[in-house]
């Protein structure tokens, strides 16, 4: 398996993956939409994308959203998005697009890599909580949709 952060050669790889993992989420099949969404966090510079390959077939993408901690002052990623194509699970892909993650954010000095999942995504969770990661109480999040 071969982990690589994702530039614009990768596009045509990441697009299927990023549309699936939309309808795993219950939104339509966009691979129109897919395309112009990802294409502008790579073009933009506004996230890192962490693709997964088993030979010459795209695995798993994850991406990373940057933010920063005040208190900390340091800089902090968002785990936005972790997907495997069904094909290649149980296979540890996910595993090491997490692995690759948390080199980065280490590289970067980050103070930290959050996430959040569905209460039901149990298979996510278990990974998650495999890979040393605890659920916070620390605070409450908040949202309004907009």
């Amino acid at each position: 398996m071969k982990i690589v952060r994702a530039s614009m050669e990768f596009l045509d790889d990441i697009v299927p993956l990023f549309n699936s993992y939309r309808m795993f989420y219950e939104q339509p099949n966009d691979e129109e939409g897919a395309r112009a969404f990802i294409q502008a966090r790579i073009e933009n510079g506004e996230s890192i994308i962490f693709v997964a390959f088993e030979g010459e077939q795209a695995a798993g993408f994850l991406q990373l959203y940057p933010t920063f901690s005040s208190v900390g002052m340091q800089k902090a990623y968002i785990l936005n998005d972790l997907f495997v194509d069904p094909d290649f699970r149980k296979r540890g892909v996910g595993i090491a697009l997490m692995n690759a993650a948390f080199q980065f954010g280490e590289k970067e000095k980050a103070r930290y890599i959050m996430l959040e999942t569905a209460p039901n995504n149990y298979t996510a969770k278990a990974l998650y909580e495999g890979m040393g990661m605890k659920v916070s109480n620390e605070y409450d999040s908040y949202i309004k949709y907009l």
